[in-house]
């Protein structure tokens, strides 16, 4: 619906085509627009929502470009503070004979790039949030403020000989609960205990658990305070095929031996193949 409202009484005519515009990391706005007059005395992006405005100035850059960088934040700061919703973008220009106009922008067309194996939009790292640019109706561009659903994002796990560590932190939630590891093929639950300090938390993977929950290979998901465990707030398109890791044959406690491989899938989830390799005992002997 806002998406709507913000694109009521486009012309196609009012709009002006930008050379180049990108938000990067839902931070940074890029801007780069062609002049629409000769003369000017003064150019702005105006940034607005309701009531709301903000005011860009633009830079001219020869006699035909203006162009903008500028990074948009959550937050109260010196920088424009984008709320969730959809925000106009607003060429406002006042020519050498004084007169005040104002442009639309339309969304600027992709250029024909090879495949990338980076996201054109992604969440801002840090909190979450995703701002991209969209177009409204009438071909009218806008950005658009996305906050993040509760979710647990995977920092860093670490492999080693005598098992994995996980290290991870909330997003938009709050710490609670324990951790539990899911076995894809009939929803069969382990345990996992896990260590909060404040937003932030890490755990065992529970490998003696997962290989003694039955013979063969299977591939383990997990949660942590309800939520599932994963990496989703990256550019990368593929996270399986960007971050392969090695598999390991971890020792247990009790004597036995697993060969463990901590993955990524290409959703993003977090995610372990566990098989019992025996024990270690029986072996040795």
């Amino acid at each position: 619906m806002e998406r709507l409202v913000a694109g009521r009484r486009c012309r196609p005519d009012d709009l002006l085509t930008p050379v180049h515009v990108s938000l990067r990391d839902s931070r940074t706005l890029n801007l780069a627009l062609p002049s629409p007059g000769p003369g000017l005395q003064s150019a702005e992006l105006r940034i607005s929502r309701g009531h709301r405005r903000f005011r860009v100035p633009l830079a001219q850059e020869g006699r035909d470009l203006l162009t903008a960088t500028v990074t948009l934040r959550e937050a109260p700061g010196p920088d424009p503070v984008l709320r969730e919703g959809v925000w106009r973008l607003t060429l406002v220009t006042v020519g050498g004979d004084g007169r005040v106009r104002r442009h639309g922008l339309a969304v600027a067309a992709d250029p024909a790039l090879p495949p990338s194996p980076m996201a054109p939009y992604a969440p801002n790292p840090r909190t979450g949030t995703l701002m991209r640019v969209v177009r409204c109706r009438g071909g009218r561009a806008a950005v658009q403020v996305t906050r993040s659903r509760p979710r647990a994002e995977l920092v860093r796990f670490v492999p080693l000989g005598d098992g994995i560590t996980v290290h991870g932190r909330l997003v938009a939630a709050r710490p609670q609960g324990r951790g539990l590891a899911v076995r894809r093929r009939d929803g069969l639950g382990v345990g996992v205990p896990v260590e909060w300090d404040g937003d932030r938390f890490s755990f065992r993977v529970p490998l003696e658990g997962m290989a003694g929950a039955g013979g063969g290979q299977w591939v383990w998901d997990f949660r942590v305070g309800g939520l599932p465990l994963g990496r989703r707030l990256s550019d990368v398109r593929d996270l399986s095929a960007s971050c392969p890791t090695p598999f390991r044959v971890v020792a247990l406690p009790g004597g036995g031996l697993v060969r463990a491989h901590p993955h990524f899938t290409a959703s993003g989830a977090f995610a372990v193949t566990c098989l019992a390799l025996g024990d270690l005992a029986k072996e040795t002997a």
